[in-house]
């Protein structure tokens, strides 16, 4: 066996260990989870991830709960791999979408929108799926713990989507080295395997990827939404403003394009409207979250990327073509692998510098 052929074992078997919990608690064959995309993360991407060795999981959105069940079955019909469904903690149907959940035999139930209660992760249990949740901080993971999730995702600001205000650089070491009770997995600006590899190395159990899974050939997103991301650079995914503290909307990050721009002049509209009575505050904030719902499926759906939505990350700028999901997968784990097999060529290169200057010179007593 060539040293090349060695360190490349070697660093296979390395990432396996690195990501053992992660693969274990999601029974796969890597701990990458595929980031729950509105209109996006459906049957088809969902179960190509989990049938190449990820864990795909479906963006239940806005569904309602016939809807999810129609999907479960779908996804089910492509894939025997496992795979998780994703709800929104603010749906007005939750516990009839976690009923869902439970009827199809759903392993993974993740909750998303906000932090989910202690009857929400017991409902989830209680149906025999494994319950994750979001932890924007060390302190809300633990509670999140406490209360009986299964396992935790942490999630940066360089996220696409609703977004939170701190980096996932920054998250990773507040709270991988802290909380070790349960699996942490990773997101938010993940498009490489040398990344993977730093937040496993760091004690995470895996990681999550949305961005890079949005150009998969098996996507169904519209052709004209794919060649945004393929023109797109990281610094095109800008988070969305607030411009009335009255109105906390949650950022969301996306290609600026001309939905972006009509955002800033919507937010006006509503609080005007609210300011002079024609609707309540809270009224007001659901118009406009609704905006990007209607917003996102124009673009992905209707391929109107100009009024649509473009939500991604800042990973946007490594999407440069579209791929089969096993592909963008393999060459993943490929970059994590060879980092493993530099560094490891790399140590063995210092070990004999080092050891030939530890000789004492010829004719030494």
């Amino acid at each position: 066996m060539t040293d090349a052929t060695s360190y490349a074992a070697a660093a296979s078997a390395r990432l396996d260990r690195l990501w053992q919990r992660g693969r274990d608690f999601l029974g796969t064959r890597t701990a990458v989870m595929g980031g729950a995309m509105s209109w996006v993360s459906e049957r088809h991407l969902v179960s190509a991830i989990s049938n190449a060795g990820g864990f795909g999981v479906l963006a239940c959105g806005s569904m309602a709960p016939d809807q999810l069940a129609v999907e479960i079955a779908g996804t089910r019909a492509l894939t025997d791999k496992p795979f998780g469904v994703n709800v929104i903690n603010m749906h007005p149907a939750l516990d009839q979408l976690i009923d869902v959940c439970r009827e199809q035999g759903v392993g993974h139930v993740v909750v998303a929108g906000g932090l989910p209660t202690g009857a929400t992760l017991r409902r989830i249990k209680d149906g025999g799926a494994r319950a994750m949740a979001f932890a924007p901080t060390l302190g809300a993971g633990r509670r999140l713990v406490k209360q009986g999730a299964d396992a935790l995702v942490i999630e940066g600001t360089e996220a696409g989507g609703h977004i939170g205000p701190v980096s996932t650089t920054v998250l990773a070491q507040e709270i991988l080295p802290d909380l070790r009770e349960v699996p942490v997995f990773v997101a938010g600006g993940i498009g490489r395997g040398e990344a993977i590899l730093s937040y496993l190395e760091l004690g995470a159990a895996g990681v999550q990827v949305g961005t890079r899974f949005v150009c998969a050939t098996e996507c169904v997103a519209h052709p004209n939404f794919k060649q945004a991301f393929i023109r797109a650079s990281a610094r095109d995914a800008q988070p969305s403003v607030q411009i009335d503290p009255r109105f906390p909307v949650i950022p969301v990050r996306a290609l600026a394009n001309e939905a972006s721009k009509r955002f800033m002049e919507f937010q006006r509209d509503i609080i005007a409207r609210v300011d002079s009575g024609v609707m309540s505050r809270d009224e007001g904030m659901l118009e406009i979250e609704h905006f990007w719902a209607g917003a996102l499926r124009r673009a992905v759906i209707e391929g109107d990327v100009e009024n649509g939505s473009l939500m991604a990350g800042q990973s946007v700028g490594l999407v440069t073509r579209e791929q089969p999901v096993a592909d963008i997968l393999a060459e993943l784990i490929a970059q994590a692998e060879s980092a493993l097999a530099r560094r490891a060529s790399d140590e063995a290169s210092l070990g004999e510098v080092a050891g030939v200057m530890a000789e004492p010179p010829v004719g030494a007593l």
